[in-house]
């Protein structure tokens, strides 16, 4: 089982491309239906199902690394995403008891929002067990997802007018819909029986697999703690919104995303530094396109929103940051082989690559909570607008990812001896910066803010793909290795024809 890490990288990337249009479109449906206060529960909602799905590693951490060394673990996966999920049910009951009454969300809704969590596990589990041997698999997976939420939103939401309710439905309906895809898409890798073997190592060393957790558990507290603090859930709105338009740059990750498998299989690592090149690429261009359209992209969402531009900006800034660093973190840890031994021990794990690297998102987690905590209990008291506290927030967010991300890169370079091709990078940067600008200034004297979507969506495509394309264009122009990578990649698509 041979995995090609740049073209499941460009699979994954141009199929999440068109996610990232699916996920807009269920978006500006939502936003466009639902109040400042609604919006806010639903972020709400969503922010305690990651805390409620925060166990879940303890089976897809080990799925992907079994499944990309062709151990049949899947159908076992699933059982125990059966089980686990019955777990973090219980979890989301207790969390909303024990904040929803702080805030002015409306309990019986929240709770509703307890049929997310099995469906989110499961999905999880099959989306792990794809990663493992057909990377690309995962981007067709979300194409189901985002299609039906679509669809869902506009019978749920639009039509039947179900406000929160409708949106929980709609989410819930497009998981089942993209667990059936992967149960089929994964048929090769279910064949096998449930094996106890595999649950007794999954909980037996759930503590090397719920050690990375362990920081994104602390750092998911960040929207209860928020709510708590300020009694409200009406920042969470603009929090929400400008998180789905800083996601964008999230995609960027996407031409990684078979770099691990390949890493686990065990060949060679020199491909890694060309994929390093292309994460910095679209990376690049991702920030300078969330950047420009935040305004634009604010009020098209509703036009309420736009005066969150800086928090957008903010948050682009860290997603950019953490896509960079999460994803040389994984690198480091694909290489990492202690799981392999048998006779591995406690200390041998404790020294390894996974706990390191795990090391670090736990002190960017415990930072990040202690810094927000503190400073917003402070801004409260003198402080009343939502918008001013969630800009604080952002820039909290922003502040604490730049150690943990200069930290990444120290360590994956001690790991990875190549150089950073930074002459790229720099010239990536600079054409980013002149073509959004121009894109900008152009935006500025001839984007009209009209109200109607009909009126003011097209000419933000328009605008949109001029950015792109001529960032696009330029670097092919004056870098070599962007125009080999695109011949590439057109001789790939004529030999599928």
């Amino acid at each position: 089982m041979s995995i090609r890490v740049t073209y499941s990288g460009f699979i994954s990337l141009i199929i999440g491309l068109f996610n990232i249009g699916l996920g807009i479109g269920f978006t500006i449906i939502v936003t466009r239906t639902l109040d400042v206060l609604q919006y806010g529960t639903w972020g709400f909602i969503g922010g305690i199902v990651v805390y409620a799905t925060i166990i879940e590693p303890v089976i897809t951490y080990w799925t992907t690394r079994e499944v990309a060394r062709e151990e049949k673990s899947g159908k076992t996966g699933i059982f125990a995403g059966l089980i686990f999920s019955g777990i973090g049910s219980i979890i989301y009951v207790i969390s909303v008891l024990i904040t929803v009454e702080q805030t002015d969300a409306e309990q019986s809704i929240v709770l509703l929002g307890i049929i997310l969590v099995p469906v989110t596990f499961l999905n999880r589990v099959l989306t792990s067990i794809t990663i493992g041997w057909r990377p690309q698999g995962v981007s067709y997976g979300q194409i189901v997802f985002g299609a039906t939420q679509v669809f869902g939103a506009l019978f749920f939401v639009y039509f039947m007018k179900m406000n929160v309710e409708g949106v929980i439905l709609t989410v819930t309906t497009a998981y089942v819909i993209s667990i059936l895809f992967y149960i089929n898409y994964n048929k090769k890798q279910l064949i096998d029986s449930i094996k106890i073997k595999f649950l007794k190592k999954w909980v037996n060393l759930s503590w090397i697999s719920m050690y990375p957790a362990l920081g994104d558990m602390i750092y998911a507290l960040d929207i209860m703690v928020f709510s708590v603090i300020t009694h409200s859930v009406i920042g969470l709105a603009f929090w929400t919104a400008s998180t789905m338009l800083s996601i964008v740059i999230s995609n960027a990750g996407l031409i990684s995303r078979a770099v691990y498998s390949k890493l686990l299989q065990g060949k060679n690592t020199e491909f890694v530094q060309d994929n390093v090149r292309h994460l910095f690429y679209f990376a690049i261009l991702f920030l300078g396109f969330t950047i420009t359209f935040a305004k634009p992209g604010l009020f098209v969402l509703n036009p309420e929103y736009i005066v969150a531009e800086y928090i957008v900006i903010f948050l682009a800034l860290k997603s950019f940051l953490y896509v960079i660093s999460g994803n040389l973190r994984t690198f480091v840890t694909g290489i990492e082989t202690v799981d392999t031994d048998k006779n591995s021990t406690f200390k041998d794990y404790f020294k390894s690559k996974l706990i390191i690297m795990s090391t670090l998102e736990l002190i960017q987690s415990i930072s990040y909570i202690v810094f927000l905590s503190i400073t917003i209990s402070i801004l409260v008291l003198t402080v009343e607008s939502q918008i001013e506290l969630v800009t604080y927030w952002a820039g909290i967010a922003l502040i604490v990812q730049i150690p943990i991300s200069i930290g990444s890169i120290i360590l994956f370079k001690k790991y990875f001896p190549f150089k950073f091709d930074y002459k790229a990078i720099i010239k990536f940067s600079i054409v980013a910066v002149f073509v959004f600008g121009i894109t900008h200034l152009m935006m500025e004297e001839f984007l009209e803010y009209k109200p109607a979507l009909i009126d003011f969506f097209p000419s933000v495509v328009i605008f949109g793909v001029f950015g792109i394309m001529a960032y696009i264009g330029i670097t092919i122009l004056i870098d070599k290795k962007t125009r080999l990578l695109a011949k590439s990649v057109l001789g790939e698509i004529r030999n599928r024809n």
